[in-house]
């Protein structure tokens, strides 16, 4: 039975790694106990090898949240008026010609529904496009004037719609640094990597710490000041043996209770550029019982991906965590595709 798993996995991963897109990366496949564990490597790129987490990282900050939320110093029914002056949020979101700005709560961010654009994606001169071009800095109220100068897609809690954007987890992070009193980078080591023992995971905040490079197509793009100024929202560098750590962890409740995932059960599908991925407390949700796995999956991913080909997830009807790096910035697609075609092969 192992061995036949062991087989159809490293058949999936093979042939995803032999697509002319994939210059290199990494597979780590493991259950909770680690009874059953797999993991390969491709291009050079090993278990311990440095990985972008990318939107991953998204997944530490709603550690700290719940963490916090256990200790009582936030909540996620706090407005976020609350941690930033009035100055900074007005004109934040505007929908329809009413004012939302200071209407918006932690809980808004999180789940992202508060409505506001993403100005990674949007825009003639989005994020990422410039990104792709050039390294650059974006300080924080820099990122709020640019989501000023776009549009919000729906008034905040609209019923039944989400929409992914990084500045919603971007608040988040100051929101940590201000509650903690500590840099973000202070507070991950904090609530994740020294409970945890994490020895290669960290959030990058000057020249002298490594960022790995980021393929773009068959470019290999080196973007540390870009990476820098992601943070919360996509910042942080790891190692797949490292992921494998924290997301058993982050759904095993040993960072934070786990209950808390009972307690949330709001979860809106994602915009339709996202294809099948719904938002819930923090993290994606990605049913396997539709149209994506032509009604041959069952049960659901859960947790997150990145744009540069990162992906962490737990497959709870069969007890499995696939993590690990594709490393391609042209297609954000693929690391989703891997873990579904994953979870549908192991059943």
């Amino acid at each position: 039975m192992e061995i036949r798993r062991t087989q159809k996995i490293e058949k999936i991963f093979n042939k995803a790694t032999s697509s002319k897109q994939i210059h290199e990366g990494v597979l780590f496949v493991e259950n909770t106990d680690g009874d059953f564990s797999y993991s390969r490597g491709y291009g050079g790129k090993e278990l311990d090898s440095p990985l972008l987490m990318a939107s991953i990282t998204k997944l530490f900050t709603t550690t700290c949240i719940f963490a916090l939320q256990e200790q009582g110093k936030l909540s996620l029914d706090d407005k976020i008026t609350k941690y930033f002056d009035n100055t900074m949020l007005s004109g934040l979101h505007v929908y329809r010609s009413k004012e939302y700005s200071f209407d918006l709560t932690i809980s808004d961010l999180l789940f992202q529904i508060s409505g506001l654009p993403d100005v990674f994606e949007e825009g003639n001169d989005s994020v990422k496009n410039r990104a792709i071009d050039e390294d650059f800095h974006t300080p924080f109220d820099e990122m709020v004037g640019s989501v000023k100068k776009l549009k919000p897609h729906f008034s905040p809690r609209t019923l039944q719609k989400s929409y992914y954007a990084d500045i919603n987890f971007d608040m988040l992070g100051e929101i940590i640094e201000k509650v903690t009193n500590s840099t973000l980078a202070e507070a991950y080591k904090q609530f994740i990597i020294e409970p945890l023992e994490l020895k290669r995971t960290y959030l990058p905040e000057c020249e002298n710490d490594f960022v790995p490079n980021i393929y773009y197509r068959d470019k290999v793009i080196y973007r540390p000041k870009f990476i820098m100024s992601s943070r919360a929202s996509g910042g942080c560098i790891t190692s797949a043996r490292e992921l494998m750590i924290f997301m058993k962890a982050f759904f095993g409740g040993t960072l934070f209770n786990k209950a808390i995932f009972d307690m949330l059960p709001l979860c809106n599908k994602l915009q339709a550029s996202m294809g099948p991925i719904y938002y819930g407390s923090g993290y994606m949700r990605i049913p396997l019982n539709g149209v994506i796995t032509l009604f041959t999956g069952k049960g659901e991913l859960m947790g997150h991906s990145g744009s540069t080909g990162s992906f962490a997830f737990y497959y709870p009807i069969k007890d499995l965590f696939f993590v690990g790096d594709l490393n391609q910035l042209g297609n954000a697609s693929l690391p989703i595709r891997l873990s579904i075609k994953l979870a549908v092969m192991t059943k």
